[in-house]
């Protein structure tokens, strides 16, 4: 892998070493690994509530792909075994850039979901605790407005990703992932910011259940699509056989209605299974062109992130990483796991963004169409840590939320945070 070069509030330095990286404090090496002693406390909170309200628009592009519309034909050009077509004529630069631009928030325990409010606000899930906060953009006050019941947390499992409905300005529908003593399963809840802090979500209206759940791969992102369809990436819970199983939800991507129905359309009837053979996907994202693009963990070998397809097969557990099988769809990307094991990921400038837990660092893969345009880039590697979460402010503006505090990090003063970068 190429590591390219960074700015970060002025200060340039290099992804793979941290040596450059003057003006976050002094690094540390524990265990071969970069680690930051310490954040400046000079980012700019006011500077980031103005990035923040100007951000919550939409990806733009209109054009309709495969990822974000009903069932149709793969993209020009796309290999039954994987996304290799060829190249559009324009693309994003091979190299990039990062900016961290200020400090949202931090203190935060365990954040996992984070979705931004019309007019900046974001709301945050701690995994753990099983609440949901929201954070001021203009402040970085951080307040909870309620408790989801039944949340179980443990292990990998608890409070995951957080969407509001594509209607929410009018319905105040806010949709959760989580782990209960049962399964995983979504349900909504109404917001509503007149009553007393603590007790904004009202009680919760479970939309789907039934999703395997483990000590391990839980899965757990939702994102509504550009369709208004609401998606979930799940995992298989250490189970490999339930990947290849066509009637379990273990292993998938979803797509259903608003309501938890299978959408019309789907691979097959009355399913709102989209895509299968997944190992624990943890991360949706959709381009310009409206194509879904999904990360997900590897096991011993590679991470990939993958093109998604209707009726997609992903490979786990019968491949891992680029097999060239007959029948599986082949990564666009892959990475050993200690690069990555990828959580969240973000579109943005021509370019996937995907977050590294293990990694501790942030990717950049530019994109052509189908294909990477150029070998993906790490920035901020050892700098914050674990990664969790990145969301797209629209434009050259990302989200950025830390994950030191889930039980797998090293956490010190101030974490887990929520950071603001600009990005090209």
């Amino acid at each position: 892998m190429r590591y390219g070069q960074i700015q970060e509030g002025g200060a340039q330095g290099f992804g793979a070493g941290g040596s450059g990286a003057r003006g976050f404090g002094a690094v540390r090496y524990e265990g071969g690994r970069a680690r930051r002693r310490g954040v400046r406390a000079a980012l700019a909170l006011a500077g980031c509530g103005a990035l923040l309200a100007a951000g919550c628009s939409a990806s733009d592009g209109a054009q309709a792909g495969p990822g974000g519309s009903p069932p149709g034909p793969p993209p020009t050009g796309a290999a039954s075994a994987g996304a290799s077509g060829p190249p559009e004529a324009s693309g994003p630069p091979a190299r990039g850039s990062v900016t961290v631009s200020g400090e949202v928030a931090k203190g935060l325990e365990s954040p996992w979901g984070v979705v931004p409010l019309p007019g900046g606000d974001l709301l945050v899930a701690s995994r753990d605790k099983g609440t949901i906060s929201r954070v001021r953009a203009d402040t970085g006050a951080v307040t909870q407005i309620g408790r989801v019941p039944g949340v179980a947390p443990g292990g990998e499992g608890g409070l995951l990703g957080l969407a509001v409905s594509a209607s929410f300005p009018s319905d105040r529908m806010v949709y959760a992932y989580f782990t209960t003593e049962s399964d995983n399963r979504i349900a909504r809840m109404r917001y509503d910011e007149q009553r007393p802090a603590g007790q904004q979500l009202g009680a919760p209206d479970t939309v789907f259940r039934g999703i395997p759940k483990g000590l391990i791969h839980n899965g757990g992102r939702i994102a509504f699509g550009p369709d208004r369809m609401l998606y979930a990436g799940t995992g298989e819970t250490g189970d490999t056989a339930l990947a290849q199983d066509r009637k379990s939800l273990g292993g998938k991507i979803l797509r259903m209605t608003p309501d938890g129905q299978p959408v019309h359309g789907n691979p097959e009837a009355d399913s709102v299974v989209y895509s299968y053979g997944h190992r624990n996907v943890q991360g949706l994202a959709w381009d310009k062109d409206k194509r879904l693009w999904a990360a997900e963990f590897g096991q011993h070998t590679w991470d990939e992130l993958n093109l998604i397809e209707p009726g997609g097969n992903y490979g786990w557990p019968e491949a891992e990483g680029k097999a060239g099988k007959a029948g599986l769809r082949d990564p666009v990307a892959v990475w050993k796991p200690e690069e990555a094991s990828p959580s969240g990921i973000a579109w943005a400038q021509g370019s996937v963004w995907m977050a590294g837990l293990k990694g501790e660092r942030l990717w950049r893969i530019p994109l052509k169409g189908t294909a990477a345009a150029a070998e993906p880039e790490a920035f901020l590697q050892g700098q914050y840590g674990r990664l969790r979460t990145v969301v797209s402010l629209g434009g050259d503006r990302l989200l950025l939320v830390t994950s030191e505090t889930d039980g797998r990090g090293s956490p010190e003063a101030g974490d887990d945070r929520i950071l603001t970068l600009t990005v090209r």
